[in-house]
């Protein structure tokens, strides 16, 4: 039940160099690539780590703004701005933590569980997220 606040690790503005099919984008368009942690606002346990590639062009500008310029989760955005959205899963994995095993404070050996989803809005796909998190979340209480 605690709360949670995301932590931005990265976010920049990039020309794609490979088609992403996903999102309907060739080569040369460009996307905000954006890399977060959402970590509990007390104990700052970090529970997921977050990929997001977003389409800024097919966002209201001022939902582009807040999203460049807070701390808050796209979710929260999305609440915020009353965006409709629908969402579908395009893939799921295990792997190994590797270099994210120190956001969650496990060996890089120990696995992940993944998901990437799209975020489609206006019939339009404008987000795909890949989300990870230690399969070990799964198996113990916090």
């Amino acid at each position: 039940m605690e709360k949670i606040q995301l932590v931005k690790l990265s976010e920049e503005i990039v020309k794609i160099t490979k088609s992403i099919p996903a999102l309907d984008l060739d080569i040369g368009n460009q996307v905000i690539e954006r890399k977060v942690l959402l970590q509990g606002k007390i104990s700052l346990n970090n529970f997921i780590y977050a990929e997001s590639i977003i389409v800024h062009e097919r966002l209201d500008n001022r939902l582009r703004t807040k999203l460049t310029e807070s701390q808050e989760a796209i979710g929260r955005l999305w609440l915020e701005h009353k965006l409709e959205t629908f969402k579908e899963i395009i893939d799921s994995a295990i792997e190994t933590s590797d270099d994210l095993s120190d956001y969650f404070n496990i060996a890089r050996e120990d696995k992940i569980l993944s998901r990437t989803y799209r975020v489609f809005s206006n019939k339009k796909p404008i987000i795909m997220i890949t989300e990870k998190f230690p399969e070990s979340y799964f198996l113990k209480k916090f």
